[in-house]
C-alpha cells in the first residue's frame, strides 16, 4: 500500500449509527485536523446519493477544523441490509429516525451541545419533522426545495412527471423498487422512497403532504434556527420558486437565500448536484462562510 493511500482511508473513521428502532446506518466520521471550536457538521445526503459522494468535501472540512460526520440513509449504499426490493425505508424515516440518530451520534462523537446540518437536497428538507430540530444550531441547505413539479425547468420538467408517474410505478411493480440508477439519478430507490418522492413533488409543500396521514408530529412551526440555503442559477430542480418555497415552510427561522452565477463564479455548470465535486471546491469558502451561528 502506497503512503497517500493510507493517508486517505485514514482521514475519517467508519462507524455504525444506531436509530431508535434498531436499524444500522454506515457512516464516516471525520475529526477535525487542527484545534477548533466549531460546531460539528452533519452532512445530509440527497435522494439516492451515497456518503462516498461528499468524501472531498467532509475531508476539507476537517481540514478547516470541522469535525464531520456522513452517512447512508436507510436503504441507500451501506445501510441497505437486504435485497433492494424488501426495503420498507421510506423518505419519513430518514426525517423521523435517519437523521435524529446522525445528530445524537455526532453530538457523542463530540460532546458538543449542537450541531450543524449541511443538507443536500432531500438531506436539507427534513428539519421540520426532525424530533430533535432543538439539537440543530443551524442548517446550510444545498439545492435543498420542495422539488415541486411546476416549479422544474429545462429537461427535468419534462423528465420528472415520466419518472414519478410511469418509471416508479412500473418498475416498483416489477422490480420491486424505484429504478433511478439507469437514467443517472442516483442509487435505485426503495419504493416506499420513490412513492414518497413522486406525492411530496407532485403538490406544494413537500414534507407537508404527509402531515396528518403518514407523520403525526410537525415541527416546522417551532423552529427558530437559522436556514441558510443555496441555489444556483442552471439548477432544474432547487430553481428559486422551489427554494423560496421551501424556506416559507419554516415561518419562525431566520432564512436567507444565496442565489450562485455559475458564469460568474468561473464555472460552466454547477447545477443540482456539482457543488460538492473537488472540481467545484473554489465555491466551498462560500459554504464555509454561512457556517458560523
Amino acid at each position: 500500500m502506497q503512503l497517500q493511500e493510507y493517508f486517505q482511508m485514514n482521514t475519517y473513521e467508519s462507524c455504525w449509527i444506531d436509530c431508535k428502532d434498531g436499524y444500522q446506518l454506515a457512516a464516516q466520521f471525520y475529526p477535525a485536523q487542527v484545534d477548533s471550536k466549531n460546531y460539528p457538521i452533519l452532512i445530509c445526503p440527497a435522494t439516492g446519493i451515497t456518503k462516498t459522494f461528499y468524501h472531498s468535501f467532509a475531508e476539507w472540512l476537517s481540514q478547516r477544523g470541522y469535525p464531520v460526520l456522513s452517512f447512508d440513509f436507510r436503504g441507500i449504499g451501506e445501510s441497505l441490509h437486504e435485497p433492494l426490493k424488501n426495503s420498507t425505508a421510506s423518505i419519513n424515516d430518514w426525517g423521523i429516525l435517519d437523521i435524529p440518530a446522525a445528530v445524537d451520534s455526532l453530538l457523542h462523537q463530540t460532546q458538543s451541545e449542537k450541531v450543524i446540518i449541511i443538507g443536500h437536497s432531500a438531506g436539507g428538507q427534513l428539519l421540520g419533522i426532525n424530533p430533535n430540530y432543538d439539537k440543530v444550531a443551524k442548517v446550510v441547505a444545498i439545492a435543498g426545495s420542495t422539488g415541486h413539479v411546476k416549479g422544474l425547468k429545462g429537461k427535468t420538467k419534462f423528465l420528472a412527471p415520466v419518472m414519478f408517474n410511469i418509471i416508479f410505478p412500473l418498475s416498483s411493480f416489477i422490480k420491486g423498487y424505484g429504478a433511478t440508477q439507469f437514467i443517472g439519478m442516483g442509487e435505485n430507490l426503495p419504493k416506499n422512497v420513490a412513492k414518497q418522492w413522486a406525492e411530496f413533488c407532485s403538490k406544494p409543500g413537500y414534507v407537508m403532504n404527509a402531515v396528518g396521514k403518514t407523520i403525526f408530529e410537525d415541527y416546522h412551526q417551532e423552529i427558530q434556527c437559522p436556514i441558510t440555503s443555496f441555489w444556483a442559477t442552471d439548477d432544474e430542480i432547487a430553481t428559486q420558486a422551489n427554494v423560496k418555497e421551501l424556506l416559507g415552510l419554516y415561518p419562525n427561522a431566520k432564512t436567507k437565500l444565496i442565489e450562485l452565477k455559475p458564469q460568474q463564479l468561473g464555472y460552466k455548470q454547477i447545477g443540482h448536484m456539482l457543488m460538492f465535486k473537488k472540481s467545484h471546491q473554489k465555491l466551498w469558502p462560500i459554504i464555509e462562510n454561512e457556517l458560523t451561528v
